[in-house]
């Protein structure tokens, strides 16, 4: 594991001990105990997309495992104006010891690692959401005591969520299914990879345009927004073509009676998801949030820590 850039190039046991990690720095962290892991290491912060939990949690995150984090927006460096990304990846691999990158497209990360002498984090493209699936495999896991054999539901975009929740349940044995609009559907290849995962872990991965039918005997329940950064122009539509996506308490109903709820943030009530959930009873969005905190704690220390 020399980078984080997709939950699919991990293995089962890589993934499990990350969320072990996370747990333990969390209980520390809560303990007041220190944990100077990464006490002189810096990692830059590249942000081509903006961001209000990925800068604080890795920001926060750095400075617990007493290191320090430099905020690089592509405003204000070269790669915004043109500079490659080889020269990029050489340049600050003599100056950090890791990099964490916020931006549109995968292969820009995966050029990065390539050239790069140092790890390199995915904190978010448009295919993949790794350090958030973590996050929510590790909230899942506080509140359900498990992962292996739970079934989650995932309602809406076949979207960067989608893939590595996908990815994630696939990893570590949960069943999930996938409910979308017909022509917002998931990554071909994504789903190929997470099926024979699946099978080999003895889960399923069922894809459908049906919420009510997706959302049966769910023990979690995540949506996300309808409407993308950079998908502005498409709202109208995008509204059109996922009603009856909503997840309200009707469509609640239909998983378990102690299911829970998730949701990376931000999120829009009213629209992917009523306000009667997302702030009801079963609801662990800001737990899910925390939790961005310690699992990312925990990356950074398995890639970096000498």
């Amino acid at each position: 594991m020399k980078d984080l850039l997709s939950l699919q190039d991990l293995s089962t046991a890589e993934v499990l001990e990350l969320l072990d990690l996370a747990a333990k720095l969390k209980q520390d962290n809560k303990e007041g105990k220190q944990h100077h892991l990464l006490k002189g290491k810096t990692i830059g912060l590249i942000f081509a997309k903006s961001s209000t939990r990925t800068r604080v949690s890795f920001e926060v995150g750095m400075y617990q495992l007493g290191g320090h984090a430099l905020f690089l927006s592509c405003n204000d460096i070269q790669l915004g104006r043109g500079e490659c990304i080889h020269d990029t990846a050489k340049t600050l691999s003599r100056f950090i010891d890791g990099i964490m990158i916020r931006t549109f497209d995968q292969k820009e990360v995966e050029q990065l690692a390539e050239y790069a002498d140092i790890p390199v984090i995915n904190g978010l493209t448009d295919l993949l959401h790794p350090c958030q699936v973590l996050a929510d495999l590790l909230t899942i896991q506080e509140h359900k005591g498990k992962l292996k054999g739970l079934k989650m539901c995932y309602l809406g975009d076949g979207n960067n969520m989608a893939n590595s929740l996908m990815q994630g349940a696939a990893k570590v044995g949960m069943d999930i299914a996938i409910a979308t609009p017909v022509g917002y559907e998931c990554d071909k290849e994504i789903v190929a990879a997470a099926m024979q995962t699946a099978k080999e872990n003895g889960c399923s991965i069922d894809l459908t345009t049906d919420p009510t039918a997706a959302i049966q005997g769910a023990d979690v329940v995540v949506t996300d927004t309808w409407v993308s950064m950079g998908q502005e122009e498409e709202k109208a539509k995008r509204i059109a073509d996922f009603k009856g996506y909503e997840v309200n308490a009707q469509l609640m109903a239909q998983a378990k009676a102690d299911a829970i709820f998730l949701h990376c943030l931000p999120a829009y009530r009213g629209y992917e998801v009523a306000e009667e959930v997302i702030d009801g009873p079963q609801s662990v969005i800001f737990d899910e949030a925390e939790n961005r905190l310690h699992a990312q704690k925990a990356v950074m220390v398995k890639l970096m820590q000498d």
